[in-house]
């Protein structure tokens, strides 16, 4: 009736178009398809039709010219042929298996009639002074039209991958292709392939209706005999370029269509960030598959009730679950998503075959985490305004809009969604039962592209949504893409039951995969005594009192007494009234009475702050003002760089030295310290550079450091006995590694002198097996590769742990080649996570295959990968990475507001737990292991494109 509902008949944009075209050609007025949406039924469009405007000129036949030139859509697949060569990305291929007794001669006379009836499938495209033109050849002319090919069983696939593959020679080959393969007598497969350039999706139902008559007649004795088609494509082109008027002419149709478009895509990314699993060639291969895509038909009726409620169409619900699913796999919040349009917008092409199909940019903005709800509304304005501007041909927008061109990636979107764009084919032949067979594509011309068509019941009622998701096999993997259709059923489940949830709260996760990146990675719980550093190392020192445990230059020093001396100036220390929550400035070069001082100032319960006698001035007195220390221990040798407060302690100032030959040299008890030491109270403050410019202290306790410690020394000082050289400054948190690890385990610290740490390290040890485990950043280590390489030496190490900076696969190419055996390890943490929070044992494979991960979570470390609405992102979708557990450092000193907003309420853990926010990038692999993807902060946007300089750095290092 006329009261009845357009989309809940089953219309959709696509008919919508057809629909206004009709009442353009009946009654000569020109309605916008936004008045559709607005009142979807006969009575209400009725009413629109008041406030209607002229019809635009229709579509009739035209004088041809000599030269007939291209369509704007013909241009840009005739320019993508003249780079490439010919090619089979832009086939249309069609098969249908035929059952029963077949008349092979009528089936290629009435591919004959269909060549007559359509100009466009006898249309060449040679070019004259570099500029093309359409060359429509008499039927006769085109050549023979059916290939009968014997074909078994076993080898149809093959068959039909060859003949759907194959690539027309566009200026002496029209572009339709026809073959027959003979499975038996009875039993046959016809496989239609046409060029894009002749044809789109919604031609294939007029073609398979006239294919079906003209056979119908032929197998009678007859010549089909249809009215006249009321144009051809030649006469679209001509009108075409006539409808849209001048360029120059603002007032024309293409004048202000150019200025909406213009405005509507202004700033468009020019490449969407997708989570591939592997990086873009410089080329495009176009190579493709497909992996299926099927909507239920209890969701497909509810996602048709949602559609109503919001009176949208149900391709807008769609299109804004998959902008929200890219949203949420890390694409951004400015989502292109390309959509097919019929552009048949006059009724005189509907019987037509061509390329009339245009394709609208939808750009899809999902900010500020709406509802999905909002979102639809936002998607609905949208694309009304893109329906009411879709003369504009996509080739020549992207021609006036001019982005960056690239060999590797579609223009203005990389996403294609398409939902019901083309009829049913149906190919009624008389005698013959004619049924599709399905064909396996082979190419992909978007990175990801979606097909969706819905089915109804004889009754109208939903019954599903059948499709595929087209991929570029060069960019994923199947699994991944199995995973994408997953994510986007459940999502389109989620919304379905409540459409007010927002976006960036919807999930995407299923149970048990959300168990494994939660729970299961994250499962590295193992039980600790809690326990201070001093009780640690104390208890070596009751194991081994007469080991090695300090060399500097000439200097040895055994356990029993590196202890001693630590525990006088600790006596020392306590006696000034410093003990737990105390902070000790440690002002020293690399000498024995560093490490000395270290201890002392944890045994006496405090903290200590190191300070790296090369600071600047500027920091050296600012991070002084800032931490406010008791006091700094330091030497005549440095100390006439610092300023005057706080007080300071001269170590070889005689009156100092007296002192503490008188001071005790036991160790320190709770009862003798200002007050008991506990796992929770703080071991050191290392100051870290700060987004706001200035450094901030970060304050890591007795417990942070114990787990670290225990793990290291679990995991590399038990295998090996050589100890460790300390090679970094004392500001530097990576020296803890080496500086505390060989000193719980029993094993000698070796200070190497500083300045020459490469060539002392890149001579043979004297005298002495290799250290257990060296830690360097990449760049000290590629300076230990040039001395390596000089002297020729061996390994100075049995592992090689690499933190600090980002690593990349030259950087550890050398040590594979050359020592074999030495375990390599990429070691991952910021300061507040106390040194490391993760670690990797490289092998020959990872490094080869292009970049290596950080890795897995040490002991009672949980590491997150999270979006910014503090979800879990899904497997091999970039995120900011947060840690958790037993590594996270107190917070920041004196700073609780950057505390409270760096160290968050974890929400995967127990209650009141914390995580910590790096500002790193990261993602899980599908083993397991997490790789760095560089600073979220120091990110730069070029043309829409996010750059990294890590990333840039790395590339031009190896």
């Amino acid at each position: 009736g006329i009261d009845d509902n357009f989309f809940e008949l089953g219309g959709h944009s696509l008919l919508a178009t057809r629909l206004i075209s009709r009442v353009r050609a009946t009654l000569e007025l020109e309605l916008p398809v936004r008045s559709l949406f607005e009142t979807p039924t006969v009575a209400g469009l009725t009413e629109q039709l008041v406030y209607a405007g002229a019809a635009r000129p229709a579509l009739r036949p035209f004088q041809r010219p000599e030269r007939i030139p291209l369509s704007f859509a013909q241009r840009r697949l005739w320019f993508l042929y003249r780079l490439e060569g010919p090619s089979p990305t832009y086939n249309i291929p069609l098969a249908l298996r035929l059952s029963g007794p077949l008349d092979c001669t009528a089936l290629e006379a009435a591919l004959g009639d269909l060549l007559k009836r359509h100009e466009s499938l006898r249309t060449l495209f040679p070019e004259s002074e570099g500029t093309p033109y359409q060359l429509i050849v008499k039927p006769a002319d085109a050549g023979p039209m059916l290939r009968v090919l014997p074909v078994a069983k076993a080898t149809l696939d093959k068959a039909l991958s060859a003949a759907s593959r194959h690539s027309f020679d566009l200026v002496n080959e029209i572009p339709l292709r026809a073959e027959l393969f003979a499975l038996s007598p009875n039993e046959h497969v016809l496989v239609l392939v046409l060029h894009h350039i002749a044809s789109d999706g919604w031609s294939t139902a007029p073609l398979a209706r006239d294919l079906a008559r003209a056979y119908a007649a032929r197998c009678q004795g007859k010549v089909l005999q249809l009215p006249a088609l009321p144009v051809q494509y030649a006469d679209y082109t001509l009108w075409q370029e006539q409808l849209l008027g001048s360029e120059t002419d603002p007032e024309s149709v293409i004048g202000r269509q150019i200025a909406f478009w213009k405005k509507t895509l202004e700033g468009l990314p020019e490449e969407l960030e997708l989570p591939t699993d592997r990086p873009r060639s410089a080329k495009a291969s176009y190579r493709g598959e497909t992996v299926p895509l099927h909507i239920g038909a209890d969701l497909h009726g509810r996602l048709a009730l949602l559609a109503r409620e919001h009176q949208v169409s149900l391709f807008m619900v769609l299109q804004a679950a998959l902008a929200t699913l890219l949203t949420r796999l890390g694409a951004g919040t400015d989502i292109p998503i390309g959509s097919p349009i019929a552009g048949r917008t006059d009724s005189a092409l509907e019987e037509s075959v061509g390329f009339f199909v245009n394709t609208l940019v939808l750009r899809t903005d999902t900010s500020a985490n709406p509802t999905f709800g909002e979102l639809l509304a936002r998607v609905r304005s949208t694309n009304l305004a893109a329906y009411s501007h879709q003369d504009l041909p996509f080739e020549r927008l992207v021609e006036l809009l001019n982005p960056a061109r690239s060999l590797n990636r579609h223009p203005l979107f990389q996403v294609m969604l398409a939902f019901q764009n083309t009829p049913e084919v149906r190919l009624e032949v008389p005698g013959v039962v004619a049924t599709p067979e399905p064909l396996r594509f082979e190419s992909a011309k978007f990175d990801l592209s979606f097909n969706l068509d819905e089915q109804y019941s004889a009754e109208g009622a939903p019954k599903g949504m059948q499709g595929v998701i087209q991929y570029s096999s060069d960019l994923f993997e199947p699994s991944t893409i199995e995973a994408m259709a997953r994510r986007l059923e459940r999502l389109l489940e989620t919304v379905a039951a409540d459409a007010n949830q927002p976006i960036g709260r919807l999930e995407l996760l299923e149970p048990e995969e959300r168990e494994q990146i939660l729970a299961q990675w994250n499962d590295t719980s193992r039980a600790l005594l809690p326990v201070t550093l001093p009780a640690l190392f104390e208890a070596q020192v009751q194991r081994s009192p007469e080991a090695s445990a300090l060399v500097f230059e000439e200097q040895t020093l055994s356990y029993r007494e590196l202890n001693l001396r630590a525990n006088r100036l600790a006596h020392f220390l306590i006696g000034q009234g410093i003990g737990p929550e105390s902070l000790v400035a440690l002002y020293l070069p690399r000498s024995i009475e560093m490490v000395v001082s270290l201890l002392a100032v944890l045994k006496a319960g405090a903290a200590y702050l190191p300070l790296d006698p090369d600071y600047p001035p500027e920091r050296l007195a600012y991070v002084l003002r800032d931490a406010q220390p008791a006091c700094v221990l330091t030497t005549a040798q440095v100390a006439a760089r610092l300023p005057d407060k706080p007080p300071r302690l001269l170590l070889e100032d005689p009156t100092t030295l007296s002192a503490l030959s008188r001071s005790l040299d036991i160790d320190p008890t709770d009862g003798q310290r200002t007050h008991p030491l506990v796992p929770q109270h703080p071991a050191y403050v290392i100051y870290t550079s700060g987004s706001g410019g200035q450094p901030k202290g970060v304050v890591i306790e007795h417990r942070n450091l114990a787990n670290y410690l225990l793990w290291s020394h679990q995991t590399f000082y038990r295998h090996w006995e050589g100890g460790s050289p300390a090679v970094h400054s004392i500001g530097f948190d990576g020296l803890v590694t080496t500086l505390f690890g060989p000193l719980v385990a029993g094993q000698v610290l070796v200070l190497l002198p500083p300045g020459n740490e490469a060539e002392t390290l890149g001579s043979a040890r004297a005298g002495g097996s290799p250290y257990s485990l060296l830690k360097l950043t990449p760049s000290h280590l590629k300076l230990l590769n040039q001395a390596l390489e000089i002297s020729g030496a061996r390994s100075p190490t049995k592992a090689l742990m690499i933190g600090g900076e980002a690593l990349v696969p030259g950087d550890v190419a050398f040590w594979q080649r050359r020592f074999a055996t030495v375990r390599l390890i990429d070691h991952y943490g910021p300061t507040e996570a106390t040194v490391g929070c993760c670690s990797f044992e490289i092998t020959d494979a990872v490094a080869e295959a292009g970049s290596i991960p950080i890795g897995r979570p040490i002991w009672n470390t949980r590491v997150y990968v999270l979006d910014g609405n503090l979800q879990a992102v899904p497997v091999g979708v970039p995120g900011e990475l947060y840690i958790a557990g037993a590594g996270l450092a107190r917070g920041y000193l004196k700073r609780p507001g950057l505390s409270a907003e760096r160290f968050v309420a974890d929400p995967y853990g127990a209650p009141g737990t914390r995580m910590y926010r790096t500002g790193d990038l990261g993602r899980w692999r599908t083993e397991g292991v997490l790789d760095f993807l560089g600073r979220a902060d120091q990110q730069l946007k070029i043309r829409g494109f996010r750059i990294e300089p890590g990333e840039i750095e790395a590339a031009l290092l190896s």
